[in-house]
């Protein structure tokens, strides 16, 4: 299992005791977070130093944006599908538990590529799909 100083030295970054506690959460779940969720479980760092290290964490790859139904912005650890040569993507398709509020990545989907009418060019697609999760179930 790849460890959070592997992940920070491999995308540049500066080891510091936030990002690695950061990162550590990410590692240790499997779904999406928000960054209140973060803050309940990381007493060692202020609320700007957690949105400074999400914000570089987005730049850098590391983290994707995951939009729920409620509008709420959480954050989930890129997949090494998200990777290619010369592209980052994260089009995949995000699930949210009705029962427990869960949201998770689902990349063995494969989403079509979809075609814009003239004029349009997409920046980021989300899709987000609502029902059960099987913890729930």
């Amino acid at each position: 299992m790849i460890t959070s100083k592997q992940i920070l030295i491999s995308h540049g970054l500066r080891l510091t005791n936030s990002r690695e506690e950061i990162l550590n959460i990410f590692l240790g779940h499997k779904t999406a977070l928000s960054q209140p969720e973060i803050e309940k479980e990381l007493h060692s760092c202020d609320r700007v130093t957690i949105y400074r290290t999400l914000a570089t964490y987005l730049e850098k790859g590391i983290l994707h944006k995951v939009l729920d139904d409620v509008g709420a912005m959480k954050y989930a650890l890129c997949a090494e599908s998200c990777h290619s040569d010369h592209y980052h993507a994260h089009d995949h398709i995000h699930f949210k538990c009705n029962v427990c509020g869960n949201t998770t990545c689902v990349e063995d989907i494969h989403v079509p590529t979809l075609q814009l009418p003239q004029g349009f060019k997409m920046s980021e697609m989300n899709i987000l799909i609502q029902g059960t999760c099987p913890s729930c179930n």
